[in-house]
């Protein structure tokens, strides 16, 4: 890819790098972008909610912010996976546990706000938040199990996650 960081590419181009044969764009780096976009689907359909939803706000705003938390996680986790191929000390192991349990518990928690948007929002964009809560659980799923391939034995992120 042309562009140092995943955020920056073009859509085609970040396309292009998922299948090439490199260690990044992985499991980790889509499961981030889709965790962001599943988070801008929720933030979209809470906008359309119900005025009187009271926690239309509150569910835009988390929505928001762990879009923005995700969104580095992309490059985090090719760095991360980048550095421990090439090194596999101990702060790389770290790094390649730690980036996807941040992500799973980021995604996991994208699925529960676009599951209530879902039930409590907008009818004529529930299945934009239903979407939402797919794609965020599914990223939930693959970052929980990078930590669990990556973590050590007596890793306690490894069971939690």
């Amino acid at each position: 890819m042309a562009s140092s960081s995943f955020l920056d590419a073009g859509l085609k181009e970040f396309l292009d790098a998922v299948p090439a044969r490199t260690p990044a764009p992985g499991g980790g780096t889509v499961a981030a972008i889709v965790t962001s976009l599943a988070a801008g689907l929720t933030a979209m359909a809470a906008r359309f909610a119900p005025d009187e939803w009271e926690r239309r706000a509150e569910i835009v705003g988390r929505a928001e912010e762990l879009r923005a938390r995700v969104e580095p996680l992309a490059d985090a986790d090719a760095e991360a996976y980048g550095a421990f191929i090439a090194d596999r000390s101990d702060e790389n192991v770290e790094r390649i546990v730690a980036i996807p349990f941040e992500l799973a518990e980021a995604a996991a928690e994208v699925a529960e706000l676009a599951a209530l948007v879902a039930s409590h929002g907008n009818p004529n964009v529930n299945g934009d938040a239903a979407a939402g809560a797919d794609l965020a659980a599914a990223a939930a799923s693959v970052a929980a199990r990078m930590v669990a391939i990556n973590a050590t034995a007596d890793d306690a992120r490894g069971q939690q996650a």
